[in-house]
């Protein structure tokens, strides 16, 4: 089984714990056999997905949306994308250069395009700028793959 992630990330630490649970049973769900989890390995809930498939015996896929996209990423998060990303048994990259909007939904795109079913750690409130969370969902509907929302009762992203 193959199976995607997007969310919303700068989660307050209480949620970021309700989040990480919630992924975990989610994935206990699939077993270890065959689960690959594939990710753009984000700070926040991209990460924090492959690090629960790594720890289920899954394998982990990234996706990289630009060259510069490591960049863009908070510097505390460096070291811990640096060493998912270490292992990651494919890395597949859209080929773009500038870590900007347009780039991060391509890797959507092409995350979704690679996966049986996608998770979505999502408000159900709309993308705050192009190629956020309900953008991915969108995509992943219209392309007929499935969505399963997680968010935790009573949670904010604010």
């Amino acid at each position: 089984m193959r199976v995607g992630i997007t969310g919303h990330r700068g989660l307050a630490g209480h949620v970021e714990e309700q989040v990480r649970a919630l992924l975990r049973a989610e994935l206990g769900g699939y077993g270890p056999g065959g689960l690959v989890g594939v990710s753009c390995l984000a700070d926040g809930p991209d990460s924090w997905f492959a690090e629960a498939v790594l720890g289920l015996g899954g394998v982990i896929e990234a996706v990289v949306p630009a060259r510069q996209y490591r960049d863009g990423l908070p510097e505390w998060h460096h070291s811990l994308y640096d060493a998912l990303l270490g292992r990651a048994a494919t890395v597949h990259e859209t080929g773009m250069d500038a870590s900007t909007s347009e780039a991060h939904m391509a890797g959507s795109e092409l995350l979704v395009g690679l996966v049986d079913r996608l998770i979505a750690v999502w408000d159900g409130k709309p993308a705050r700028g192009y190629g956020g969370t309900a953008d991915v969902v969108a995509h992943a509907e219209r392309t007929g793959v499935p969505v399963r929302i997680l968010w935790p009762e009573g949670a904010t992203r604010d």
